[in-house]
Formats: C-alpha cells, sequence, structure tokens
C-alpha cells in the first residue's frame, strides 16, 4: 500500500500519519523531526508524538544530532529501528536464498543455498524452511521479526500468493506462500521478482529521485520487468503486470517456452552471453570484467550488438508505451549496458517516439546481490508501513 508524503493533523488519521513518518525514515533515512515536521506539514507536537508512539512500539529510534553551527536547541535525529528485521526469500532455478534485512535497510544476513537441479515447489519449501530454522538464534537476536518477504520469478497472484506460473521454475498452480507459512509459522507475502526489484531500486537505488520507471532484471530465470508509474507500482488487476521478458523483439525468432515466437528473452538470455565467452557460470561483478576484456573479439562483439539490438526493441516499446522518466537494468543487462552504454542509448533515440524518449534515462541497478533481498523484505514490512501500530 503506497504511504503518502502528506500528513494530516486530524486524530481520525492517526495511523495514516504513523505510517508516513515510519515510511519517510524507513526509505529516506535517518530525519530529524525538524525536517519530518517541514516535509508532512504537520506541527512539531504532532511530529514529537507520533514519533513518540513509534519509539514506544519500537520502531524507531531517537539520537542526537551532530555538531553544528545553528542558532537553537538542535532537532533530534529519527532512524528507523535496526532490531526490526524481516526474512527476504528467492527461489531460482539452481538456488534458494534467503536473507534477514533491517527496518533501517541493513542487509544483516545472506544465505545462498544452491540446489544443483530446478527445485520443485515443495523442495524450496523445505530447503527456505531450514535455512530459516538455522537462522532462528540470529533472529532472536532482534526485537522483532514481522514476517517473510518471497521474490519469485513468475506470475504471482496478488489474492493469495498462489505461483500461477513460474516456467523456468516449472511451477503451475503452486501454493508455495501459505505452504512456506504453514512450514516457518511467519506471515509469508510473495510477488514477483522483477516488480520487487522495481520497488527497491526506487526507494533505496539508481530510481530515488524518479516518479516513473521502468526496472528490466536479466538473470537465469530469464527476463523480468516492473513498472513504476507516478510513485505506484503497475501491477494489474491480478498482479501480472510487466512481463516484457515475453514481448515480441523478433517475428523470425525461436519459440519460447511460453508458446510465443521471438520473445525478448529467447534472444537476450545471459546463457548465450556465456557461451561465446566460454564460462560455465559467472555473477555480475565476473560478467562485467570479462566482457570488458573481450570487448574486442569479434564473436563476442557480434554477440553483444545482437543482444543490444533486441534489448533496445524491448525498450523502445517500454518508453512509447510508459514515457518513463529513467529505465534502470538490472542483472546481466546491467554488465551489457555498462560494455556500450552509447550504443544503446543511441538505438532507442533512433527507434523511440522523440516525445517518449527525450526525458528518458538509462542507468544500471545500483543495489547488486541486494536488489532481491531489499526488495521481498518491503513486501513483507508492507503492511507495518501502513498501520505501525496495528501490525
Amino acid at each position: 500500500m503506497p504511504v503518502s508524503a502528506r500528513g494530516n493533523n486530524l486524530d481520525t488519521v492517526r495511523r495514516h500519519n504513523l505510517g508516513t513518518v515510519l515510511a519517510m525514515v524507513h526509505r529516506g533515512g535517518p530525519a530529524a523531526r525538524s525536517t519530518l515536521t517541514q516535509s508532512t506539514g504537520l506541527n512539531r507536537s504532532t511530529i514529537g508524538a507520533l514519533v513518540g508512539e513509534l519509539a514506544d512500539l519500537g520502531l524507531v529510534v531517537e539520537s542526537e544530532p551532530g555538531a553544528s553551527n545553528r542558532v537553537g536547541r538542535p532537532s533530534p535525529v529519527v532512524t528507523a529501528s535496526p532490531d526490526v528485521v524481516a526474512i527476504a526469500v528467492n527461489p531460482e532455478v539452481d538456488a534458494i536464498t534467503v536473507g534477514v534485512v533491517g527496518l533501517d535497510g541493513t542487509l544483516h544476513r545472506r544465505v545462498r543455498y544452491p540446489t544443483g537441479h530446478v527445485p520443485t515447489a515443495e523442495e524450496a519449501v523445505a530447503i527456505a524452511s531450514a535455512v530459516i530454522d538455522g537462522l532462528r538464534t540470529d533472529l532472536a537476536t532482534f526485537a522483532r521479526t514481522i514476517g517473510i518477504g518471497v521474490a519469485v520469478p513468475g506470475l504471482v497472484r496478488e489474492a493469495d500468493g498462489v505461483v500461477r506460473l513460474a516456467p523456468h521454475l516449472e511451477w503451475v498452480d503452486e501454493p508455495f506462500t501459505s505452504m512456506l507459512e504453514e512450514a516457518t509459522g511467519f506471515v509469508t507475502r510473495s510477488a514477483n521478482d522483477a516488480s520487487l526489484g522495481a520497488t527497491a531500486e526506487r526507494y533505496f537505488g539508481a530510481g530515488r529521485r524518479a516518479s516513473d520507471l521502468v526496472y528490466i532484471n536479466g538473470g537465469a530465470s530469464g527476463i523480468g520487468a516492473g513498472v513504476i508509474v507516478n510513485g505506484d507500482p503497475l501491477t494489474g488487476i491480478s498482479g501480472y503486470a510487466g512481463e516484457l521478458g515475453h514481448t515480441l523483439v523478433n517475428s523470425n525468432g525461436m519459440r519460447c517456452h511460453c508458446g510465443a515466437i521471438g520473445c525478448l528473452e529467447t534472444e537476450v538470455n545471459q546463457a548465450s552471453l556465456l557461451g561465446v565467452l566460454g564460462l560455465a557460470s559467472a555473477d555480475s561483478d565476473e560478467l562485467d570484467r570479462a566482457l570488458a576484456a573481450s570487448a574486442a573479439d569479434p564473436a563476442v562483439a557480434e554477440e553483444i550488438e545482437r543482444q543490444l539490438h533486441y534489448l533496445a526493441v524491448a525498450m523502445r516499446n517500454a518508453t512509447n508505451v510508459f514515457n518513463p522518466q529513467l529505465i534502470v537494468l538490472g542483472g546481466f543487462l546491467g554488465a551489457l549496458h555498462q560494455v556500450a552504454p552509447e550504443r544503446l542509448t543511441q538505438l532507442i533515440a533512433d527507434q523511440a517516439l522523440k516525445a517518449s524518449g527525450e526525458s528518458l534515462a538509462i542507468a544500471r541497478a545500483e543495489l547488486g546481490s541486494r536488489l532481491l533481498m531489499v526488495g521481498a523484505a518491503e513486501l513483507a514490512f508492507g503492511p507495518l508501513l501502513a498501520d505501525p501500530a496495528g501490525t
């Protein structure tokens, strides 16, 4: 649920005001009481009462500011509590990753459990719950664990968290969310991984100052995307919006596992890049180095140009449809952009409607390996931000 940046002095909207203040220090970082007063439009006494209540709930902490030359009593600094955490889970085709993320944005732990094969939903639940059990000693050191957020590489029904389709995981209509909740005892919420990545970059990464952005991620499970419109995530009627990986980019292309011809993720994929580089696997840093070192190789240069061409087609379509301020590229797409940033910019400028693309910027995702952990945790923190006193 989006939280407004403006408050209201009426007592009947105390819950809204509590959520507004908590969201500001959670997503914007530590803030002086005076800054909160100015930003929300609430008076000082109201902010003082709200901060006091949030502190009593253990959701924020106050500290004295550093030395300054300003005249008068300095305003206390309010920080989201690092002692309140959420668990993040990301099932992938080759591993299950579990993280512990603080309300202040700190990634306290990240455990990647390789599977060696594509896990079934039941296996993913068993592995995730076992890893979480192994973290319970660590979790006990925090004051409060809000719940679990899951970043799924597939379509997740918003109403009940059922994974309708995760093609690369070969999951169809799997009640993964309820299964994990039953196995761990923690309240669990699930959503598409790229949509959560868009949210994470919007609040904590490259999109901090962008109200309209498209996030496109490339990984072992294909290409996914999330769209932010006027500050709010675009979800669609059931939560399936943003599947740019399955947009047509080559009418003479290969058949995709979804059944269509020439989808983006059949033409632009990590496996083809690794193959031409002679690598079995690589993380984003290793891929950066390998592409930079081999960019002069004719076969590598040809593959880079081919993938940039088809990626530009999809980005052109996104630019014309959504008119975003920013397109953020994550995963191997970030590495692909990094090796030839001017080329991708030029391709889109040549193809997109001039009016739609004249304000467009392209950036690489900033959160790196933290991205889906932060995004999944944000999903878990959602109810708390909406109702700090009642959650």
